[in-house]
């Protein structure tokens, strides 16, 4: 049932993307439009790219909606503002995308890290998508309850390959990675029977500004055979793997780790 205030939902599909002014978020943003979502912005300080991200977005889909909310995922009051915004300016939700995320603001040895660090990225990137996903897969379950047609919602967890692969240089980002990539096997498990499945994108090395200080590292990497597919990976990449996942592809599946890291995750003789 809609809030007081709120709009009838439309037939119209909606997403919620975090994180989604630049990079990888700005792809999956494009990517839902272009499969006829419409999007819900959350950005957490570039109002410039967030409105350069919706103008793109109507660019690929002119009867895409699109709305924007500034938010610190790791806020309590800012999750739960972003929801209420979303609710005003849609009255629906099909799809959330935990995209946001950062890194260290430098790589320090796993012996000299500081808690203020591991704080900071745990805030962002577990603890704001773990209750943001509580949030959210119950306003689901309220509108799969109210009989929404044509409904069938869906969580995905943008997460990474230092999930599972060690860098002891950032030790924080890695353990909130790991941390994520738990957290969608136990939403997976927990809403299956509410009919919300749930979805990890597991990206490898991807263009984005987060490795644009490392480029040269991961060149040569790459030109040493790091992946079976020797190039970088694109936002559109991701983006494009979160329509498949959008449009309904995968039915039967949930927890499913999707990755979209040019075979990294090989294990190769």
């Amino acid at each position: 049932m809609a809030k007081p205030n709120s709009p009838e939902p439309s037939n119209r599909r909606v997403a919620l993307v975090t994180g989604a002014s630049r990079g990888i978020g700005r792809a999956i943003a494009i990517e839902l439009a272009r499969v006829d979502y419409d999007v819900m912005i959350s950005y957490a300080t570039n109002s410039q790219a967030a409105d350069e991200a919706g103008a793109a977005i109507r660019a690929v889909n002119e009867a895409a909606r699109v709305a924007l909310c500034r938010s610190d995922i790791a806020a309590a009051s800012d999750r739960e503002e972003l929801l209420q915004k979303t609710r005003e300016e849609f009255g629906r939700l099909d799809l959330l995308v935990n995209n946001a995320g950062i890194a260290p603001d430098e790589r320090a040895d796993l012996l000299k890290a500081t808690v203020e660090s591991f704080d900071r990225l745990m805030g962002v990137n577990l603890k704001g998508p773990y209750f943001l996903t509580q949030a959210v897969a119950n306003w689901m379950i309220e509108q799969r309850a109210a009989g929404l047609a044509g409904y069938h919602p869906a969580i995905i967890n943008i997460s990474s390959v230092s999930a599972y692969a060690a860098s002891p240089g950032r030790g924080d980002y890695c353990v909130s990675k790991a941390g994520l990539s738990m957290m969608t096997k136990l939403y997976a498990a927990r809403l299956a029977n509410e009919g919300i499945n749930v979805y990890e994108i597991r990206p490898g090395v991807i263009s984005t500004d987060m490795t644009a200080d490392v480029k040269e590292k991961y060149d040569q990497l790459i030109d040493a055979d790091l992946t079976p597919i020797k190039r970088w990976g694109t936002p559109e990449d991701v983006g494009r793997a979160a329509a498949a996942i959008a449009t309904g592809a995968f039915p039967f599946s949930t927890g499913e780790v999707i990755n979209v890291d040019g075979g990294f995750h090989l294990r190769r003789l």
